[in-house]
């Protein structure tokens, strides 16, 4: 990707820094379904361990597989790391995550979000995955939940209001044009991009 900048000078549009353009060419794009499950008690969230260490929570979801849209995922994941069975979903959004660095340190990759609101039968549990914890974020909570985590509910809350006041129609066709499988990079190389966060 070319990067541009105005020459102040002459007012013309001159490429800017090579450096720049390798480090946008590095990242890879992974193609995530992340699940809104909403509660009696809240906003189901997971959580799981690193080194032995807590970390925070998150919204349920995981990359897709090749082949497999962002929405499948979602419900796919949900029903992997919680045994919820979902009867009804909807893509209500999509979120780019941070760009941060792979677990092997050889790359960068974004987490491209694709947000389903999901209604879903049974008891949640933990085990599934990276899920091994379970807890709920309603307004107000002091649970830890990781940046990402908290722009999509965000997100979230603000289309439920929207929704509440109109008629908001919702996304029935997925693009995955923004984000394509990549072809090269070690499997299970992605740490999700919601799993750090600075508001403990």
């Amino acid at each position: 990707m070319a990067i541009f900048y105005s020459d102040t000078h002459t007012g013309c549009k001159v490429v800017g820094s090579k450096l720049e353009e390798a480090n946008m060419a590095r990242i890879k794009r992974r193609r995530r379904g992340t699940a809104v499950v909403e509660t009696r008690h809240g906003i189901l969230l997971t959580g799981g361990y690193s080194a032995g260490r807590k970390k925070p929570f998150i919204l349920p979801g995981g990359g897709a597989e090749r082949g497999e849209s962002r929405f499948v995922a979602a419900l796919r994941e949900l029903t992997e790391e919680t045994g919820l069975l979902p009867y009804d979903a909807k893509i209500i959004f999509r979120h780019l995550g941070k760009v941060r660095p792979t677990m092997s340190g050889e790359g960068l990759f974004q987490d491209h979000h694709t947000v389903c609101l999901v209604r879903a039968t049974g008891h949640p549990r933990a085990g599934g995955g990276d899920a091994k914890r379970i807890d709920y974020y309603y307004p107000g909570c002091r649970v830890w939940i990781s940046t990402t985590t908290r722009e999509i509910i965000e997100r979230y809350y603000e289309w439920k209001k929207r929704k509440q006041e109109s008629d908001a129609s919702d996304i029935t066709d997925e693009d995955d044009s923004d984000a394509k499988d990549d072809e090269v990079g070690k499997t299970g190389d992605y740490d999700s991009d919601e799993e750090t966060s600075n508001d403990k």
